[in-house]
This record gives C-alpha cells, sequence and structure tokens, in this order.
C-alpha cells in the first residue's frame, strides 16, 4: 500500500526509538502527559461534532465539576463522558490482557460516549438510514450495518501483521466512519478505536486538533473516493506532534533546535512563508503545530535541503 510519506515515517521511527531509550519512564512525568493528552483528546474531539466547551471549560467541568453558564447541559455530559471512554482506552492498554479491537469493544466505547447523551442508543447499531449533512458520501442501510462491521473486524484482524501500524489504524478509522454504524458518536468512536491500534504498538495518543476540523474532513472526503494517501499522512502528523510533545517533556536536554514561525524561518532563505507551509502539511519539512500555527527550526530546514539535494 505505501499511503505513508517515507519522509514522516523515517522520522516517526526515529522518535519512536528515541522515546524507547528513555524507557523506563518516569511515572510522575507520564502520569501529567496523560492527563494533559485526555484534557486536550476529549476538548478537540468534541470540538470537532459541534461541543461549545472551551479547553478551559472542559477542564473545569471534568476536574472542578462546574457547570458553565450559559453552555448546553448536552455539552457538559459529552466532555464527562469522553473524558470516561479515555479513562477506559488507558486502562486497557495498562492491563496485561491481549485486548483487541472487537465489535463488543467498540460497542463499549461508544456506550460510555453517549451514556449521558443518548441512553437509548448507546451501545447500539442504528436501526434506520442517515444522512450525512454536506458530505457526499451516504451510509450504508442500516439493515448492512451488522454485516459490515463484522466484515471490518475481520479486515483487522486479517491484515494487523500486515499493514504498518499507522496506515492500519488510518484505513480502520475510515472505514468504521465510512459505515456509520451508529446514530451519533460514530466519530469519537472512531478516534478512540484508532488511537488503540496506535497505542497498543507503543505510539502515543494521537490527537486530531480543532483547528484542523476542515483538513480532517477534507482527507477523509478524499478516503471515500480512494485517495487514502492524505488520511494516512494527516493522521501520521498527529502522532508526530504527540512524540514532540512526549520528548519535548521527557527528556528536554535533547531537543536543541529552536523553534520559530515559518514566517521567521523564511527570512534570509530563497523560500516564502506560504511554501514551508507546504511542504509542512506535505510531511517533507519536519514542523510542530501550535495553535493554529506551525513551528519549525533550522535544522529541520537544513535537513530538508540536504535531502533534496541528494535526490537531485
Amino acid at each position: 500500500m505505501n499511503y505513508l510519506n517515507k519522509q514522516i515515517a523515517s522520522r516517526l521511527e526515529a522518535k519512536k526509538k528515541e522515546l524507547n531509550k528513555l524507557r523506563p519512564l518516569p511515572k510522575a512525568g507520564v502520569k501529567k502527559l496523560q492527563e494533559r493528552f485526555r484534557l486536550e483528546m476529549t476538548y478537540n474531539s468534541n470540538a470537532i461534532e459541534g461541543n461549545s466547551l472551551t479547553l478551559k471549560e472542559t477542564f473545569l467541568v471534568i476536574n472542578e465539576g462546574i457547570t458553565v453558564k450559559g453552555k448546553p447541559l448536552k455539552d457538559h455530559l459529552e466532555a464527562k463522558n469522553h473524558y470516561a471512554a479515555l479513562e477506559y482506552l488507558y486502562d486497557l492498554i495498562d492491563s496485561d490482557k491481549q485486548n483487541t479491537v472487537s465489535e463488543r469493544l467498540i460497542r463499549s466505547l461508544h456506550q460510555i460516549i453517549v451514556q449521558e447523551t443518548e441512553k437509548d442508543q448507546a451501545g447500539k447499531y442504528r436501526s434506520a438510514n442517515v444522512y450525512i449533512a454536506g458530505a457526499a458520501h451516504n451510509p450504508p442501510d442500516a439493515y448492512e450495518v451488522p454485516k459490515l462491521m463484522e466484515q471490518l473486524l475481520a479486515w483487522l484482524k486479517n491484515n494487523f501483521k500486515n499493514i504498518p501500524t499507522i496506515e492500519l489504524a488510518a484505513l480502520f478509522h475510515h472505514k468504521l466512519v465510512h459505515i456509520h454504524p451508529f446514530f451519533d458518536g460514530n466519530g469519537r468512536t472512531a478516534r478512540l478505536a484508532m488511537n488503540l491500534i496506535l497505542m497498543k504498538a507503543g505510539y502515543p495518543l494521537a490527537i486530531i486538533l480543532k483547528n484542523d476540523r476542515k483538513k480532517y474532513y477534507n482527507v477523509l472526503a478524499k478516503a471515500d473516493k480512494g485517495d487514502y494517501a492524505p488520511l494516512v499522512n494527516f493522521i501520521a502528523q498527529t502522532v508526530e506532534r504527540s512524540f514532540d510533545i512526549y520528548l519535548k517533556t521527557l527528556a528536554p536536554q535533547n531537543t536543541k533546535e529552536k523553534l520559530v514561525s515559518l514566517a521567521v524561518l523564511a527570512k534570509g532563505t530563497p523560500y516564502s512563508a506560504k511554501y514551508l507551509n507546504l511542504l509542512t502539511r506535505q510531511g517533507k519539512l519536519e514542523a510542530q503545530k501550535d495553535g493554529r500555527n506551525w513551528l519549525s527550526s533550522k535544522e529541520a530546514l537544513d535537513k530538508y535541503i540536504h535531502n533534496r539535494e541528494r535526490k537531485k
């Protein structure tokens, strides 16, 4: 298949090895990171689906039990439910049991995600056809869902060792949302299930940012048409962002590169900030995302130039 950009794949492999060299990881540091990632993913995953809570409000709802004035009760419940689903996911990873992605597990994740907002439908496949507003793809008829889910899990089992983990996780994510097995909570369930595949293979929790919502939907739409590379590389970049956060936190002495905005980096080079942004989105220039902005370094740009010259 080889949908993953070779440069991104190489960087991910190097960062995974670097993180593995630090093992056993300090428990206190890992706990802090997990708390940060759980909060960030809860906020971003819900926000992608239209939840109105801010990151700070999500923190207050989860950690302080505060009700935010003017915000719907549903949004509060979604935050608590998603956070609980992530705790369940981490428990699965930490346990010694061989937890494979199964129909039962997917339905369990969905049940937790909507347990307070869609009680009657929690963990149950949809019983009627649905239409996704603004999307060209129409999910299959409801009667097809059980068989399609059975086929999806068989596909996953058959390809677990044949397809590289990043590609496998991204493709599984798409196939699950393509089936759209539930009335609500499909995206959140798919992102959690995808992360179980990644984390079981030693990757950190990958978070799709709210700021990347438009791009996320665009690469899913391309995958609907059989163009899977954009989605795979998009997911790979979310994994790389998580690796960068882990390494910066747990091995700060190894982080020597000074990160700057692409506009600053472009100064004194033959490249414009717009072109550097394109290289970043293509995975050719190593960079980290900070909010809506990409940050990179002189070292990363020198590495890109060196690799380009070598190919000539």
